[in-house]
């Protein structure tokens, strides 16, 4: 039997009626800065639309970035970074937030959305059964928290926003989960109907939404992605094969929600050098700190 924890690290949004939140879909990148041999605001942009990236996700707001996005086109996801307790506490920090961050911007630059928290403590808003995926639920500690997230979400219109990661699920349990299954290349599908990782832990989440009434919400896939050296599993032929294979598939959809294209950010846009955490984690990027392509990928 399958088990399969699920690195699905929730985010709340906050919907502006001044927020573009039009529902196309199309892969986008996640743009970090940790690291001291990046590429100047302007370059990223630059390197952006020449390869026909239209989506961007942002941990913090920045001035030298907002500017360098003035006019390009590229849709602008924009994190609360530090600023989360304050405002998830005072409504009037909020609207300082807005109108210091966002408001001086929104004629020039195109926000889709405004998400407040990532990966929020506790580590406990893991889903307590994900196998099969449509038996997939939230734990009973994880619901008093989730609960509020979801009803406003529902009552808004917006999307749940979801980081997946099949590389974590796989790393931590090879002994249930296939490299092939994790990377899109098995052949057929297994007992319940799978034929990859990905869509397994998205439609668990999807079953999981379902049973606390979150049944019309979209999810929005925010992080994916797969390390190119570190650790387990981590090379540039696996990374390869994962960021494509990715891109590819979700033009399409999962078995519980198919023919509709799930919009994805792919982790990230470079390697970067002065990221935390495990080796892995500074080796998730689509394009060396030179800007030189890693995989030379299609991202249309």
């Amino acid at each position: 039997m399958l088990y399969v924890i699920l690195f699905i690290l929730l985010e709340s949004l906050i919907t502006l009626d001044y927020v573009d939140t039009t529902a196309a879909q199309s892969i986008g990148v996640c743009y970090g800065l940790n690291g001291n041999n990046l590429p100047s605001k302007q370059e990223t942009v630059d390197l952006l639309k020449s390869n026909g990236i239209g989506r961007v996700r942002i941990y913090s707001p920045a001035t030298e970035i907002f500017e360098a996005f003035k006019g390009s086109n590229i849709e602008l996801i924009v994190g609360a970074g530090e600023s989360l307790q304050a405002i998830g506490s005072d409504p009037n920090a909020a609207n300082a937030w807005v109108n210091t961050n966002i408001k001086p911007y929104a004629q020039y630059v195109k926000f889709k959305y405004i998400i407040v928290g990532n990966e929020v403590h506790p580590v406990t808003l893991l889903l307590g059964n994900s196998y099969p995926p449509s038996a997939g639920a939230f734990s009973q500690i994880a619901i008093g928290y989730v609960q509020q997230i979801i009803n406003f979400l529902v009552r808004n219109g917006s999307p749940f926003l979801a980081n997946i990661y099949p590389y974590f699920a796989y790393a931590g349990n090879q002994k249930d989960i296939s490299l092939d299954y994790a990377l899109f290349t098995q052949q057929g599908t297994n007992d319940v109907g799978y034929q990859n990782l990905f869509d397994a832990m998205l439609d668990a989440t999807y079953a999981a939404l379902e049973k606390i009434g979150g049944d019309n919400l979209t999810i929005v896939v925010t992080e994916s992605g797969w390390p190119s050296f570190g650790g387990v599993g981590a090379s540039d032929e696996n990374a390869r094969l994962y960021y494509q294979n990715l891109i590819n598939h979700v033009k399409g959809g999962t078995p519980k929600k198919p023919n509709q294209p799930i919009e994805t950010y792919l982790f990230a846009l470079f390697d970067e050098n002065q990221k935390p955490g495990a080796e892995t984690e500074q080796h998730f990027g689509l394009f060396h700190p030179d800007k030189s392509p890693k995989y030379g990928l299609s991202f249309k």
